[in-house]
């Protein structure tokens, strides 16, 4: 049962895009974010229209002051402070990422060793880690697989025996 679980498991994990006979037909990420792209440019294009809209109003110097100039007039200045807070707000957010520095990646001596705080763990084959002084040879990671409930209830469909069985219901319902 193991087995089968594992297979099932590392089929759903195997990666198609390096395979020849494979032939991607759409991406939808790309087109997710073309349309993201679009939405936000269109968003971005009645902004502005509704703030120039806005602007004009303001600056507008009629002599006779209708409700409806005055809450035009009203909401720009709301707008302009806005803007002017999100700026500020922008300037102290770079000021604060120039004051920490620039991002620093980590990096591990070798494959196989692990450091921590200056001191140095060996990794060994399996889920288990050696701690102590790091020996000379180095220990091949197995490879964990992490099987999902997906995955064992796809095996239980799959299987005749516990295809109707109300474990494999159960299952379904969690």
């Amino acid at each position: 049962v193991i087995e089968k679980v594992t297979m099932v498991t590392q089929h759903r994990m195997e990666s198609h895009k390096d395979n020849e006979w494979y032939e991607q037909a759409t991406d939808v990420r790309s087109q997710l974010k073309f349309f993201e792209q679009l939405e936000h440019l269109e968003k971005q294009r009645k902004d502005e229209q509704e703030r120039e809209i806005l602007l004009k109003a303001a600056k507008s110097r009629s002599r006779q002051e209708d409700p409806e100039q005055a809450r035009l007039k009203q909401k720009a200045k709301e707008m302009q402070q806005q803007e002017l807070a999100q700026m500020r707000q922008r300037d102290a957010n770079l000021t604060a990422l120039a004051a920490i520095g620039p991002r620093k990646k980590r990096k591990l001596d070798s494959p196989g060793l692990l450091t921590i705080g200056g001191e140095v763990l060996g990794m060994t084959s399996g889920s288990q880690a050696g701690f102590g002084a790091p020996t000379s040879r180095q220990y091949a990671r197995q490879k964990v697989t992490r099987v999902t409930l997906r995955d064992f209830i796809f095996y239980m469909e799959q299987e005749r025996e516990t295809s109707h069985s109300l474990l494999l219901y159960r299952a379904l319902l969690k």
